[in-house]
């Protein structure tokens, strides 16, 4: 198989069909083989009867829905679990994604021979102040994060061989950041493509403040993950060891400074008088906390491998 499409999608009815048949024209005149998988991520409105009439005698079309709203992270991951294509597209459904960019980003993957290629929305068509401004800067911040020079992270039309999607795990919101993520493993060939950014034609954007802030966190979280998400006893390790010792140093040092001048007959204050002492005991506190974090995350890690964080309702033709 050529290509997989992998569309996440939450309360999107108005705009499947149209996006579907678009897909399907220019598969055709390209001929593509291919399949558009559907990730319905808990929509309370007919989206996913909709993905079921298309299904109907169409092998191409598959589907898969959440027993609730999880996030486009997990909806993204469930899709990336079965997808079969050579090449991997995701694209929002809204309609503000192009179908006729694919086969240039399919040209990329496949004989320029990138790992992945992330659309860039050079003009948007959102509200500047609501949309436009937090973007820009939440994508400066992650080119400075993650050494990478896209100008847009969040764009949801990229490609990628499917050895990536196999092996970069999306969970949480990181979905914004799986360059970074497939970065972190090794898939160095990374690509940028202007694409076409189309007003939205049906519903409302999902964006909102939230999503902003959120993004940014989870900016920081990815920036310690890519260095010490698979060993964090080498981060909360090193500077717990480092604070017990300079707290038990500096504890020593007050207990033999009194017992020296005790034995000089020199004048000299309780031990718990010197504000020295609480910083020692507050150091060696954190230090031992701190050490203990680092150890408890590995047991975390090791438990949660192979999880998932999601639960599927129901599927189609797979």
């Amino acid at each position: 198989m050529d290509i997989s499409v992998v569309i996440p999608l939450l309360n999107e009815e108005e705009s499947l069909k149209e996006l579907y048949d678009w897909i399907a024209s220019m598969m055709q005149s390209n001929q593509f083989l291919y399949e558009v998988i559907f990730i319905d991520d808990g929509s309370t409105d007919t989206s996913w009867e909709v993905i079921e009439q298309l299904s109907q005698n169409n092998e191409a079309v598959k589907g898969i829905r959440f027993q609730k709203n999880y996030g486009k992270s997990q909806a993204l991951d469930a899709g990336f679990q079965i997808a079969k294509g050579r090449v991997v597209i995701t694209m929002d459904a809204d309609l503000q994604d192009s179908p006729d960019e694919i086969p240039e980003f399919y040209q990329l993957i496949t004989q320029e021979n990138y790992d992945l290629v992330s659309g860039w929305k050079k003009k948007r068509y959102d509200a500047v102040i609501a949309k436009n401004i937090p973007s820009k800067l939440f994508n400066w911040a992650a080119r400075k994060t993650s050494g990478l020079k896209l100008h847009d992270f969040n764009c949801g039309l990229k490609a990628y061989k499917n050895e990536v999607i196999k092996t970069v795990k999306v969970r949480g919101e990181m979905h914004r950041y799986i360059p970074v993520l497939a970065k972190n493993k090794g898939f160095h060939k990374i690509g940028e493509k202007v694409v076409q950014h189309q007003a939205r034609k049906y519903g409302e954007t999902k964006f909102g403040m939230n999503r902003f802030i959120n993004g940014f966190l989870d900016l920081i979280t990815i920036s310690f993950l890519s260095k010490f998400g698979k060993r964090p006893m080498h981060f909360f390790g090193l500077w717990g060891t480092l604070m017990f010792i300079f707290g038990f140093i500096s504890a020593f040092y007050i207990g033999v400074m009194k017992l020296y001048k005790l034995s000089q007959g020199a004048k000299t204050i309780l031990v718990t008088d010197n504000p020295w002492f609480y910083i020692a005991l507050v150091c060696m506190i954190l230090g031992t906390q701190l050490f203990l974090a680092g150890f408890i995350g590995e047991l975390i890690l090791k438990s949660k491998e192979g999880e998932n964080y999601y639960t599927i309702k129901e599927k189609l033709n797979y």
